[in-house]
């Protein structure tokens, strides 16, 4: 199965890819990874390499990709994603994991993958959470031939992928 996750900052894509992980035992990954590149600081792989390495994801059999990220890079994981999750708790809930991330990475008792500034903070609760645009993904992948289903929970997006398993199975006995 193939799973796309999106959803705004906060708002637990790596939490419910790492849990949907282990529960079906895909492999899941971030495309934070694939942009970012964690040996330096503020320093992003080439487009070229990004691209290389989000498609020799796709060709696998199986994943689970998570991201806030809806631009038309990312556009080939929504094509081939059997189900895609858009992953939208309250806006408050996502505030608090925000600025509780922000603390507990500042103080060191929970690693990051880069030095999170008080900008930084501003610009993840205004920006890429509080502007963040669900129906635009809607919008996103009705475009791109493709239905999202939105959830706010792990139970809600293991609902739904059983209910997905079910239906291939069927399928393949007709």
């Amino acid at each position: 199965m193939k799973i796309r996750i999106v959803g705004a900052c906060g708002s637990g894509k790596s939490t419910l890819a790492q849990e949907l992980s282990r529960k079906y035992d895909i492999a899941f990954y971030e495309l934070d990874n694939l942009i970012w590149d964690r040996s330096a600081e503020n320093m992003r792989y080439p487009e070229e390499a990004r691209d290389k390495s989000l498609q020799k994801i796709l060709d696998s059999d199986a994943w689970i990709i998570e991201g806030a990220q809806h631009k038309p890079w990312t556009f080939p994981s929504i094509l081939e994603a059997d189900l895609i999750l858009i992953l939208h708790p309250h806006v408050l809930v996502r505030d608090y994991r925000i600025i509780r991330r922000f603390v507990l990475s500042r103080v060191g008792l929970q690693a990051w993958n880069y030095r999170q500034s008080f900008g930084n903070l501003c610009k993840m609760i205004v920006e890429w959470n509080h502007q963040y645009s669900v129906q635009n993904v809607i919008e996103l992948t009705n475009e791109h031939g493709k239905d999202a289903v939105i959830i706010t929970n792990i139970k809600q997006a293991v609902e739904k992928i059983d209910e997905r398993i079910h239906l291939q199975q069927k399928r393949k006995k007709n």
